[in-house]
């Protein structure tokens, strides 16, 4: 009884301590053990961030142990997106962006990934966030109902912490994200694909691709020296053929380097019979980084090729956060 009452003050009304105003109905004696030891889940933010356009929110949030790490809300019409976190850091390197170009410091806990989703929401809850992002109080949610797993960090790396996170978040008696509203985004971590197909996780799966051969995936993504294209490419083919699941595959548009005719093409051909979408992503500016996002015109050329001779669904992702290092690619922390 006491463990259920607990529950809904921690993921339904959101409490931010073990009082008796945040809990009146646990006994005394419950809330000054769980005082003495345990701990909520709170991560104080060092740094919030606005983005020009009112769409976008950047929370710097600082860990238990003096670590940071970024979380992300997006404002959409109806609906709102957080874009959280699973490491601080990452191990994948990924050229083009900025957490992989700091390194890889540790794993988030379960309890640090669901936090930064408790943070966004009591933030909405109390309406702070809805007056501030919006100018339309009606196109503002005060619920949040989307996750992404596209922050610092590659989710499958951490695979066990992040999914018993993804299932504290589905839980129906708490956040209740729906599982359809929760995307995971790997960088092509082959036995985290095959181990999410053989427990039939139901969330959508996203796969950065960026380049259609080895060679210019290597060039782009190191990771991509351990688990090659053919083997990624294998393992996407089995997840779709047991899940019954389409991928969304990431192509971020770099100009001159993946976004000609032959390279969407290539990427037509590479994802054939596939149960596949494409999410085309024009490069954010990192300081790591010199390569240029593609231009509107090659970006449009490129999902043409796609949708007329592939017949391959395609968007093209819609910036957000750019001016204030909140986009896809540009979450890092300095050592400061």
């Amino acid at each position: 009884m006491h463990a259920a009452r607990l529950w809904n003050y921690l993921y339904l009304a959101l409490a931010e301590s073990f009082s008796a105003e945040a809990m009146p109905e646990l006994p005394a004696k419950i809330r000054t053990r769980l005082a003495a030891e345990a701990q909520l889940g709170l991560l104080p933010a060092a740094l919030e961030t606005d983005s020009s356009d009112g769409f976008t929110r950047k929370y710097l949030l600082r860990l238990a142990d003096g670590e940071k790490i970024e979380t992300v809300l997006m404002r959409y019409t109806g609906r709102v997106t957080a874009c959280i976190s699973s490491q601080v850091g990452c191990a994948m390197g990924c050229v083009f962006c900025a957490t992989g170009q700091m390194g890889y410091t540790r794993h988030l806990t379960p309890g640090e990934i669901v936090a930064q989703a408790i943070h966004v929401a009591r933030a909405l809850r109390l309406s702070t966030l809805s007056a501030q992002l919006s100018t339309r109080r009606e196109h503002a949610p005060a619920r949040l109902r989307n996750i992404v797993l596209m922050g610092m960090g590659e989710p499958l790396h951490n695979y066990d912490a992040v999914m018993h996170a993804i299932d504290i978040l589905r839980d129906e008696t708490g956040l209740a994200i729906a599982a359809e509203r929760i995307t995971l985004s790997t960088v092509g971590v082959v036995p985290g694909i095959l181990r999410l197909a053989q427990e039939m996780r139901p969330m959508h799966l996203a796969v950065s691709l960026h380049a259609a051969t080895q060679a210019e995936r290597a060039a782009l993504v190191p990771v991509a020296k351990k688990w090659p294209l053919d083997e990624l490419m294998a393992a996407c083919r089995s997840y779709s053929e047991t899940t019954g699941r389409r991928i969304f595959y990431e192509w971020t548009l770099i100009e001159g380097k993946n976004d000609s005719p032959d390279h969407a093409r290539a990427v037509g051909e590479l994802l054939r019979g596939l149960p596949a979408q494409v999410n085309l992503i024009p490069l954010n500016p990192t300081t790591g980084y010199d390569g240029a996002p593609t231009h509107s015109e090659a970006a449009k050329r490129f999902q043409k090729i796609l949708a007329d001779e592939f017949e391959l669904p395609s968007t093209v992702r819609q910036r957000r956060g750019i001016d204030i290092a909140a986009g896809c690619g540009q979450l890092a922390v300095t050592a400061s």
